[in-house]
C-alpha cells in the first residue's frame, strides 16, 4: 500500500511542515507557511495518484503472451525439432537479436521495408533480426568460415500485417538447419529434404507435400547451366504436369531435351536428387510447382516449402489455412555479399514454421479438449499433522538432491485434504507422507494419487522405491 494512504491528507501536512522546518524557524508566520507549502506539495501527489491516464493494459499488434500451457505445448515441439537437428550432426548457435542495419539491408528486397529500425543511441543504425540466414551468412563471413552445419533457434521480428487467427505474428520464433560449405552436388540439398520429411512426420500434422519452385530451377538451368530459354520451356511444360522422379524419367526420354548437352546437365542434377531422395525414402513427398515463389532474394538455386494437404475435418474442427510449415533452398552468394574481397560459401538450409505448426496443435488440442500438465512434478511432500514443516522440509531436500521433482505447499500446517486436492488437480502421481507415527516407525508412506492406495517403506530406501516406481510408470 502506498505510504499516502495510511494517514488523512492533513496529518500528512502536518507530518512533513514539521521534517521541512528549519531551526531557525520558530515563529508561527514559518510553520504556517511551511505548513501550507507541504499540503500543497501533497495535493499534487495526490491528485496524481488517483488521476490514472486512460491506459489499456496489452501487448503490442502481431505478438501475444505464452501462458505455461502455451509453453508445455512449444517445448515438446521444439524438443522433436531440436533433437531432429542434432541427430544429423548439427552445432547450436546464436546471434545478437539485432545487426548493424547496413548488414541486413538489400538482403530481402521488397520485404526489406519489413524491418524493425531501432532508434540510434550510440552512433549505429541497428535492426532487429528479420530472419536467422542472414545473420548466419554474416558469422561465416566475419570468422572466416568455410564448412559448417548449424541449427539457430530464436525470435525474429516483421512489420507486417498480422495474421494471428493462421498462426502468423510480428514477432515469432525460427528454427533453422543450414549447410555451409563445398560439397558434390545434391547431397546436402537432399539431407536438408529429409530433415525437413523427419520433423514433420514426427509431429503426425497429417499427410503433407514438399514442393520445388520451377521458376528458380528453370532460373539455374539458363544462367549457370547455360541452357537456351525454349528448351527450358520445353521443360517447364513437363513441369506443369506436377510430379517428382517419374517426371525427370520423362524428360530424360523426350528426345528434344536428351539430344541437349546443356538439357542433360541440368536434367543431371535434379535425377540425382532425386536418386538421394529415393535412397532417404522421401522421393514421393517431393513435387515440382510452377506456382511456388519466394519472396527473399538472397535464394540462389532450387527452393522448396512444406505444405500440409487438407483432410476433410472431424466434427466440431474448423479447416486450418495456415500455407506453409516449412520452407528452404539454396543461397550461395550470400556470405559472398560480406566478404570484402566477394569469396563465396556453397549454402542450403531450411526453416521449420514453428509458429504455424504451434497454431496447429493448439487448436486440435483445444477442439478435443486435450489438458495440459503445466509442471513435472514427481512426488510431493505432505503430511496430517502440525508442526511438521522441517520434517518436510528435510524430507524434500532429500528428494531433490537425489534428482527427484518434489513440490509441497508452502504452509507450517496444511491441511491433509488440501495436499491430496493439489496432487489430483495438477496430475502428480505420487505422494510422501510423513507424521507422528511414521517418524516414530522409522517409515514413509508411498500413496499413489491415482489408485490412492498407501504403502509404507522404512526411510532409508524410499528415494530407490520412488525411482524404481518412476521408471515403471
Amino acid at each position: 500500500m502506498h505510504l499516502l494512504g495510511l494517514l488523512p491528507r492533513r496529518a500528512w501536512a502536518s507530518l512533513l511542515s514539521q521534517l521541512l522546518r528549519p531551526p531557525w524557524a520558530s515563529c508561527t508566520g514559518a510553520v504556517r507557511c511551511q505548513s501550507q507549502v507541504a499540503e500543497a506539495v501533497l495535493t499534487s501527489q495526490l491528485k496524481a495518484h488517483q488521476e490514472k491516464p486512460n491506459f489499456i493494459i496489452k501487448t503490442p499488434k502481431g505478438t501475444r503472451d505464452l501462458s505455461p500451457q502455451h509453453m508445455v505445448v512449444r517445448e515438446k515441439i521444439l524438443d522433436l525439432v531440436i533433437s531432429c537437428f542434432k541427430r544429423h550432426g548439427a552445432k547450436g548457435m546464436d546471434t545478437p537479436a539485432f545487426e548493424l542495419k547496413e548488414t541486413l539491408t538489400e538482403k530481402y528486397g521488397e520485404d526489406s521495408g519489413l524491418m524493425y529500425d531501432l532508434k540510434d543511441q550510440g552512433g549505429e543504425l541497428l535492426s532487429l533480426r528479420y530472419d536467422l540466414t542472414v545473420p548466419f551468412a554474416r558469422y561465416l563471413a566475419m570468422n572466416k568460415v568455410k564448412k559448417m552445419k548449424r541449427y539457430h533457434v530464436g525470435k525474429v521480428w516483421r512489420r507486417e500485417s498480422p495474421t494471428i487467427v493462421q498462426g502468423r505474428y510480428r514477432e515469432f520464433c525460427q528454427c533453422d538447419f543450414d549447410i555451409a560449405g563445398q560439397f558434390d552436388p545434391m547431397i546436402p540439398d537432399a539431407e536438408c529434404l529429409k530433415i525437413m520429411c523427419e520433423i514433420l512426420s514426427g509431429l503426425q500434422l497429417g499427410d503433407f507435400l514438399i514442393k520445388m519452385a520451377w521458376k528458380d530451377v528453370r532460373h539455374e538451368m539458363v544462367v549457370k547451366k547455360g541452357l537456351a530459354p525454349e528448351v527450358a520451356d520445353r521443360i517447364g511444360d513437363y513441369v506443369q504436369c506436377h510430379g517428382g522422379v517419374s517426371l525427370v524419367e520423362q524428360m530424360f526420354q523426350d528426345p528434344r531435351l536428351s539430344q541437349n548437352k546443356q538439357a542433360l546437365e541440368g536434367l543431371g542434377d535434379l535425377k540425382l536428387l532425386f536418386e538421394y531422395l529415393t535412397l532417404f525414402g522421401i522421393a514421393d513427398k517431393i513435387s515440382f510447382d510452377l506456382s511456388l515463389a519466394r519472396g527473399l532474394d538472397y535464394y540462389t538455386g532450387v527452393i522448396y516449402e512444406a505444405v500440409l494437404l487438407q483432410t476433410p475435418t472431424q466434427a466440431g474442427e474448423e479447416p486450418l489455412n495456415v500455407g506453409s510449415v516449412a520452407a528452404g533452398g539454396r543461397y550461395d552468394g550470400l556470405v559472398g555479399m560480406f566478404d570484402p574481397k566477394g569469396h563465396k560459401v556453397p549454402c542450403v538450409g531450411l526453416s521449420i514454421g514453428v509458429e504455424r505448426i504451434f497454431y496447429i496443435v493448439e487448436q486440435r488440442m483445444k477442439t478435443k479438449g486435450e489438458k495440459v500438465r503445466t509442471t513435472e512434478t514427481q512426488v510431493f511432500v505432505a503430511t496430517p499433522q502440525k508442526n511438521f514443516l522441517q520434517e518436510r522440509l528435510k524430507l524434500i531436500a532429500e528428494l531433490w538432491n537425489s534428482g527427484i521433482k518434489a513440490e509441497m505447499l508452502y504452509k507450517n500446517n496444511p491441511k491433509l485434504l488440501t495436499q491430496l486436492h493439489y496432487c489430483e488437480s495438477t496430475g502428480i502421481p505420487l505422494v510422501v507422507i510423513i507424521g507422528e507415527q511414521e517418524l516414530k516407525e522409522g517409515v514413509i508412506k508411498i500413496r499413489s494419487v491415482a489408485s490412492r492406495e498407501e504403502v509404507a517403506i522404512k526411510r532409508e530406501n524410499l528415494v530407490a522405491e520412488i525411482q524404481k516406481r518412476l521408471s515403471e510408470s
